[in-house]
């Protein structure tokens, strides 16, 4: 008689099943993890809008890709963990021989293995990511700030990438979860931090977060010129980094910027997304732009080293927990904006 387990599968736009399918069969040096906790996350709640991802995911397919667990089984062949050690899993490992892998720039791997599934009762961790991006979680962490790791390693590359020293003004435009992150980790550099958003909760947070100054953006406002105005002598922060990802934040970023400063263009804007450069600044003024994606192994052992310290205040970011029957409609809400990030508890 096959084995079943609960998951989640998403069948196209706006809609999420709670279903029974099979429990995943392991290939040699996979792993099968039982999910303590999956948390939801901004690019869980696109695929969900738009019923795929161009990238990774064709329904009808398990989804979810940040999770936490104790591994149940381990398939064939050797390993360094064994069922019953308390884990979290990237979702996406490199190959480690391409020329990206060799130059130390992995997240460009041009074999770059992605997974997804972690909104079910089980998962299968592919044995390329659980020999390179499994890392053991220490008693006394629980399961839902371990399933931080992933989101925090990318904004760990983001920061590093930012080049940011201490006494620079930092802004960070959008106040979700990714932003609130860089947050944290900019005023651990020592940076003296603007946060602009559009929504005052979200801005309270990142006042918790560590964030100097707030910019409430509203419709209409020139956030180019509001981030100046909170910079040293009007002349724009140092560095400014974008966290929500539209041609609109994009286009003030690179305004608002110093001369000599840096841009990040941290969010994924839409594929189609065009803004406008003004070459002549950029080459009279030095203006460095730039964009980071994804993580690397090395900034997921440095994210896990930054919760596993207590050094990211990780509760404040995830605001609920749900079954994975409640999962659809922790989805639909995600829209509204007022919700974090939420710990499903299958």
């Amino acid at each position: 008689m096959t084995a079943t387990m609960r998951a989640a599968v998403l069948h196209g736009k706006e809609d999420v099943r709670i279903e029974r399918v099979e429990v995943p069969r392991l290939e040699p040096g996979d792993v099968l993890l039982r999910t303590k906790a999956a948390l939801t996350c901004g690019t869980d709640a696109k695929v969900f809008r738009r019923g795929y991802h161009a990238r990774m995911i064709a329904p009808p397919t398990l989804f979810g890709h940040e999770v936490a667990g104790v591994v149940e089984a381990v398939g064939p062949g050797p390993h360094g963990i064994e069922p019953g050690a308390r884990v979290v899993a990237a979702n996406s490992a490199p190959c480690g021989d391409c020329e990206y892998c060799r130059r130390g720039r992995e997240s460009l791997c041009d074999d770059l293995l992605f997974w997804n599934g972690a909104y079910a009762e089980l998962v299968r961790i592919p044995a390329r990511v659980a020999r390179r991006n499994l890392i053991r979680i220490p008693e006394g962490v629980s399961f839902r700030d371990a399933a931080m790791t992933e989101p925090l390693a990318c904004v760990v590359r983001g920061i590093e990438d930012s080049r940011i020293v201490p006494q620079q003004t930092v802004a960070i435009v959008g106040v979700g979860p990714i932003g609130l992150m860089l947050i944290a980790l900019a005023r651990r550099r020592g940076a003296r931090v603007v946060a602009a958003g559009r929504r005052a909760a979200r801005l309270a947070t990142a006042r918790e977060m560590g964030a100097d100054a707030l910019v409430e953006a509203a419709p209409g406002d020139d956030l180019a010129e509001r981030l100046r105005r909170e910079s040293p002598d009007a002349r724009g922060p140092h560095v400014v980094i974008d966290a929500a990802g539209t041609p609109e934040t994009a286009d003030a970023a690179v305004r608002a910027v110093r001369k000599g400063g840096l841009v990040n263009l941290f969010a994924g804007c839409p594929a189609d997304a065009r803004i406008s450069l003004d070459p002549a600044r950029l080459h009279y003024e030095e203006v460095t732009i730039t964009s980071s994606f994804h993580h690397t192994p090395a900034s997921l052992r440095e994210a896990s080293r930054l919760i596993y310290d207590g050094h990211i205040a990780t509760s404040i970011l995830i605001t609920g927990e749900a079954s994975l029957e409640g999962l659809p409609e922790i989805l639909r809400q995600m829209s509204t904006g007022e919700a974090l990030k939420t710990a499903i508890l299958p």
